[in-house]
Parts: structure tokens; sequence; C-alpha cells
């Protein structure tokens, strides 16, 4: 298990700060949630984890090495992404957008071997999609290419992930499964999401951010109050712990 942290991250578009100067941790096996309205940042910080966008400052470090300074193979072997949208241009076999997750380990001209077929096919078996293998990627629904894509990232063996909205187009049974399978992998992880209930179900610690800065951090029933909630999204709300799950559950008020 591994260790990603960003340090002062800030990101400048056009003068204006879409990330600023933001610090935060995500411990060995901790699921870390981002949270924040449309417009906060969260997808661009991801993006500087991730090394599709370089930070204006500050640094990105994975288990104390800056990411940008690590060569692209030993750090595509550590770090696994899942994005927010799903490329609509894969004229491939699910399998072979599995398999993809693969290339970090398999040498030029050699192919695809024992061990890469075996972790493609647990990915796909872990996100339900086996059935699809040889289904085209681009001919599949919305909530096929996302778990198809968290297969993916499942194939790639990483130490930690990067997730952003991944329950996206999922339906509820697959959003519990996709976010239940992260934390059953014990991976460092680093998960944007737009759900509340399910950021205080399945994170260990969650951030919040709103206008690029980091607001606050900590524990889902440290920072998820009605007050905060009040501040970030401008609605009401209540939150009490759920009588069976034992987790914070908030209800937004009319």
């Amino acid at each position: 298990m591994s260790e990603l942290c960003t340090e002062s991250v800030t990101v400048l578009a056009r003068g204006r700060a879409l990330v600023d100067a933001v610090s935060l941790r995500a411990g060995p096996g901790e699921v870390l949630g981002l949270v924040g309205p449309n417009g906060a940042g969260k997808s661009t910080l991801l993006r500087t984890c991730y090394r599709a966008l370089r930070p204006t400052s500050g640094r990105v470090l994975l288990d104390g090495e800056d990411v940008w300074r690590m060569p692209g193979r030993r750090f595509a072997r550590r770090l696994a992404a899942v994005l927010q949208e799903a490329p609509a241009d894969f004229q491939l076999t699910v399998r072979d957008v599995v398999l993809m997750g693969r290339v970090p380990y398999q040498r030029a001209f050699h192919g695809e071997g024992r061990e890469d077929r075996q972790a493609v096919g647990t990915a796909l078996e872990a996100l339900g999609v086996a059935e699809l293998a040889e289904r085209r990627f681009d001919r599949l629904s919305g909530g096929e290419k996302q778990r198809v894509l968290i297969a993916r990232a499942l194939a790639q063996q990483p130490s930690v992930m990067v997730l952003d909205e991944p329950t996206n187009h999922l339906d509820l049974r697959h959003q519990l499964d996709a976010l239940l399978l992260v934390r059953k992998l014990g991976v460092t992880a680093v998960i944007a999401l737009h759900d509340l209930n399910l950021a205080a179900a399945f994170c260990d610690r969650v951030c919040v951010l709103r206008g690029g800065r980091l607001l606050a951090a900590g524990t889902p029933e440290a920072v998820l109050t009605p007050r905060l909630i009040a501040d970030v999204y401008g609605v009401a709300a209540e939150a009490t712990r759920h009588p069976r799950t034992g987790k914070l559950n908030i209800v937004v008020l009319p």
C-alpha cells in the first residue's frame, strides 16, 4: 500500500485559480473522498494526481516521490485512474479495453502472457462484465462502459486508485458494488463523489472543496455537518446516524 499526497497544489487557467494551494494526504489503504459542488476543483485536482495535468505550482507525491519525476511505466504500475467520462470511440472489445490495463507490465513485441490473462479475467469477473468480454466497447451502455473502465484499472493491479465520479451512469446496485470493491481491494484510493451519503458510507475521511480551495477535511461525521452543507451547497439538511448501518445519513430538506 502507498501514500498519495498533494503539497500546496495550485492550477491556474487564464489567471484564475481552478485549484488553490490544496494539500491533502491519503494514507496507506485509506479511502479519501473529495466532495463539493460543481466547479469546486475536484476533477482538476485529480488530474494532477494521475499526471493528466501538471500543477502550476506545488507537488503531487507518491510515497514521497514527485510523480512528475517518476518513469512513466513505474508510475503506471502503481497508480490507476478511472475518469468521469467514458471514451466513446473505443472500437475494441471489452476484453481488449481491460487488457490495456496490463500495458505497464508487458514487454515490447511480446504481447499478453498468462499473468495478463489471469488479471483480465479476475477484473472482468469482479465487475460483473465477463459476459460482455467479446462485445464492442463503443456499443455498451454508459453504466456498462463505466464498469469496464473500473475493471481496466483493477487489471492494472495498482497500489493507488484515483477515481473521478466512478458511480456516474451506474444504477444503485452497481454503485454499491463498485465502491465495495475499492474498499475490499485495500488499495489507497482518492474518490470524487457527488453523493454525500456514498461518501459517508465508504470513505474513511472526506475533503470538501469549494472554489478550488480546501474548506474542510476529516471524518464524514466531523465534516459533513448541516452547517457546512448549508454553507457549501446552499441547502438545508439533517445529518444523523442510520439506525441499521451506523453510518452518517444525510437528508436534504425541501
